[in-house]
């Protein structure tokens, strides 16, 4: 029997397991409250009209697919590895890794696999045959179901898997010997759910306020004084969303200017903005972002 769905009830699908603790403080920074039990997975989010359910990623992917969740966070690789057709509406950047195929050192020689047959361990199937037949092996895929980095050398010959630092492919003697795809957490819809203009707004609403936490992480706030002599110099230097806010310091001795800057240039910036003459430099981290 098909449920009754209520078309202005946001249906959304968050993680359960790895993914989940970055996505839920991802969450709470946008201000949205989630209450999980430690065995529930109906949790309630502080959202108007929005229900919420906990599903593995790869559920997730199914479930966006099958047009049962309007919108949900699942890695890059299990869309490419499931073939969903579902849409991308933001890359969190949380979670990076690397989906990698890698084998024990002693069967690789300068940095190639031997022309021979051989078995492929993976919980990615149809990542792992393409990935095959791309490189024209002789190879057999051997499905694994968690732990894959165990098969090498007696159950298999390399495997494909997902590696964030490497760490337990070195502990496990292996080593990379191609990348299929790099992965991030993101926020997948169904495509017809954004067909529906009310859905969509609510999809887009939901996006915004994610979308101005991960830009405040990106950015600090810049404040610095600056002479009447010297604003339009340290203007030139000041790097910002659109143009810096310029207040008069009181007296009229100068100016003071504010910037959200983005935190990888701050290093650079500071002591040029110093040099052309910007004094009282404060550095401060947004929460949120709204450009």
């Amino acid at each position: 029997m098909t449920p009754i769905v209520d078309p202005n009830v946001l249906r959304l699908a968050l993680p359960k397991g790895r993914m989940q603790d970055e996505v839920f403080s991802l969450l709470a920074a946008a201000g949205l409250r989630v209450k999980a039990g430690t065995r529930g997975y109906r949790p309630t989010i502080s959202l108007p009209s929005c229900e919420v359910k906990l599903l593995k990623p790869q559920n997730i992917v199914e479930m966006l697919h099958a047009g049962s969740r309007d919108v949900g966070f699942a890695g890059a690789d299990w869309v490419a590895e499931l073939g969903a057709e579902v849409v991308e509406i933001l890359d969190t950047g949380l979670d990076p890794v690397r989906v990698v195929a890698a084998a024990p050192e002693a069967l690789v020689e300068n940095g190639r696999l031997p022309d021979t047959p051989l078995v492929v361990a993976s919980e990615y199937e149809r990542l792992t045959r393409d990935w095959i037949a791309r490189r024209g092996l002789q190879a057999r895929f051997l499905r694994s179901y968690g732990a894959t980095e165990v098969f090498p050398p007696e159950d298999a010959d390399l495997i494909v898997d997902n590696t964030a630092t490497g760490a337990t492919l070195e502990a496990n003697g292996l080593v990379v010997v191609d990348e299929l795809m790099r992965s991030t957490t993101r926020l997948f819809a169904h495509p017809r759910g954004l067909e529906a203009p009310g859905r969509r707004e609510a999809i887009e609403r939901f996006a915004l306020l994610l979308t101005s936490v991960l830009d405040a992480r990106r950015r600090v706030m810049l404040e610095v004084n600056v002479s009447a002599e010297r604003l339009e110099a340290v203007c030139q230097i000041l790097p910002c969303m659109r143009e810096p806010t310029i207040a008069p310091l009181h007296g009229g001795t100068g100016y003071a200017l504010k910037a959200a800057v983005l935190r990888d240039e701050l290093a650079a910036v500071i002591p040029r903005i110093k040099a052309a003459g910007g004094t009282d430099i404060v550095v401060t981290s947004p929460s949120n972002i709204v450009a």
